[in-house]
């Protein structure tokens, strides 16, 4: 929107043209989420706490986390709130994709924020039910699956999928694109809501994959870089970069609030919201499976939670400590701070290793 408005001066003040160049407004997207949320934190923290609205720690947890109840909670409005504003500013809005990443976003968030509310503010401590969220997630999930098949009907988009490792190997999924998108997006989702169990650990994790997507995205939305990197290229798909700008400085700026100890949670308000984004991120730049490295502290993570549970029912025994993963170290002595940062270390690492597979083709 301020895009469009400073580019229609452009033609008479020359100094305006630089708000043309998709890397400056990536940048200035960026700084105002960091901005944004870095102004109004106090004051949310502030409404949140008035509100009552806090954490509730679960009784079972590690004992060293009895020290957050009360913590506010639902802090994810700051973080959701700065990525549309900054988005809206910045990026083309005319852009399809623009709105469609910051609907799934928004529906994710919605979602979360009644999970939140009901597990803070009602009696129902717990929020809503394990099968209510997953079929509200899979239903918001399939209809964005399904929008995206449509703009593939009309060529606006592709369900080819992008293997990495494999140059010439582009299946094209069509309908099937539908289900798949589904699972890509609730599988995200709750991702990194199982990561967010220790202070600013998914905010971190959150920043740096959405930093190693913004630079995938701006790849994949110039044609002449993607044929000479053999990836995948969408028309009009490079205004995700400045989506994913917004993502890095929203979630920077509400680490300064986030890390710890932390003064307020995202909760499931930010968490699902997050994990929806990145997963959009990944189906709309046709780098889905990429999303394993990109997201692989989150990958780590679940599938702590999958082998667990499966463990535990199949022969009484459990394999970690606790799970999600971070709860294991923790008892195993780990300082919370050691665990946040070596588990930050880890993304970074993943990030760099899925950079690397735009030439491993």
């Amino acid at each position: 929107m301020l895009y469009e408005l400073l580019v229609s001066f452009a033609d008479s003040w020359s100094p305006l043209n630089v708000f043309r160049y998709l890397t400056f407004r990536t940048a200035m997207s960026a700084s105002t989420g960091l901005l944004f949320t870095l102004a109004l934190g106090p004051y949310v923290i502030g409404r949140l706490r008035d509100a009552q609205i806090g954490e509730q720690i679960r009784a079972e947890g590690p004992a060293s986390h009895a020290s957050k109840q009360g913590t506010p909670t639902m802090g994810g409005i700051l973080i959701v709130a700065a990525i549309i504003v900054s988005t809206v500013l910045w990026a083309d809005v005319r852009n399809v994709f623009v709105w469609l990443a910051l609907a799934g976003t928004v529906g994710f968030s919605a979602l979360g924020f009644l999970d939140d509310y009901m597990g803070a503010v009602h009696s129902r401590r717990r929020g809503l039910s394990a099968r209510s969220k997953f079929l509200a997630q899979f239903a918001m999930a399939l209809a964005i699956g399904g929008f995206l098949w449509w703009l593939a009907s009309v060529d606006i988009f592709t369900t080819q999928l992008s293997l990495p490792l494999f140059k010439n190997v582009s299946p094209h999924l069509n309908i099937w694109y539908v289900p798949f998108a589904a699972l890509v997006l609730v599988g995200a989702s709750n991702a990194v809501n199982l990561t967010d169990g220790l202070d600013g650990l998914a905010t971190g994790c959150v920043m740096v994959s959405a930093i190693a997507y913004t630079a995938l995205a701006y790849v994949a939305g110039h044609a002449v870089i993607a044929d000479y990197l053999d990836i995948i290229f969408v028309p009009g798909i490079a205004e995700i970069t400045v989506f994913a700008g917004a993502i890095v400085g929203a979630c920077l700026g509400f680490l300064w609030y986030n890390c710890h100890p932390a003064q307020v949670f995202m909760g499931d308000t930010g968490s699902l919201a997050l994990g929806a984004a990145v997963g959009l991120i990944a189906l709309l730049i046709k780098q889905e499976l990429v999303l394993v490295l990109v997201g692989g502290v989150f990958c780590l993570e679940a599938l702590s939670v999958i082998i667990q549970v499966a463990s535990f029912r199949t022969t009484g025994k459990r394999v970690f400590r606790m799970a999600p993963l971070h709860h294991h170290f923790e008892l195993a002595g780990w300082a919370e701070s050691k665990v946040i940062v070596r588990f930050w270390i880890l993304s970074m690492l993943f990030a760099l290793l899925s950079l690397a597979t735009l030439k491993l083709r």
